[in-house]
């Protein structure tokens, strides 16, 4: 694998990864999201040694929409990893700093909207699905998924 670090930037850093990765064909402003500049929100990037983003993901709290009365849920967006590091533990790694994140802000769940081709990655991280997939017009098809987190006990 190519060696990477993974760090908590400022959102726009991914923009260009995620609109490559994740809506190539709209405009570099469809991945501004809302809440990207809301101080409770985290932005992660997975980057080379040259400062290349190649992975990111974004946590913030909001509710889970099937668990509304759960504390301290937060979302996950934003998931993307270059097309050339799929594979590669990138995502992997990534996933795993934003987590640690929320649990260190005291989150209880993580949950996501997740394209179904990324289902198995979400699954081997702990993940499970809730409902029945479907199709967002723009973007394709999904599955919402959610998983509970623990802080690490030493």
């Amino acid at each position: 694998m190519t060696e990477i670090r993974v760090e908590q930037v400022a959102p726009e850093l991914t923009y260009a990864l995620r609109q490559r990765v994740l809506r190539p064909h709209l405009d570099i402003s469809a991945v501004r999201l809302a809440g990207d500049d809301d101080p409770l929100t985290a932005t992660f990037a997975a980057r080379t040694p040259d400062g290349e983003v190649v992975g990111s993901a974004i946590v913030r709290p909001e509710p889970c929409p099937w668990r509304p009365a759960d504390p301290g849920a937060w979302r996950l967006r934003g998931m993307a990893t270059d097309e050339a590091l799929r594979g590669q533990g990138v995502g992997g790694h990534v996933l795993r700093a934003a987590i640690a994140h929320v649990v260190l802000a005291g989150g209880e769940l993580i949950w996501c909207n997740a394209r179904t081709p990324a289902r198995s990655f979400y699954e081997r991280a702990g993940f499970e699905v809730h409902g029945e997939e479907w199709v967002d017009p723009q973007i394709g098809p999904h599955v919402a998924m959610w998983r509970r987190v623990y802080p690490v006990v030493d």
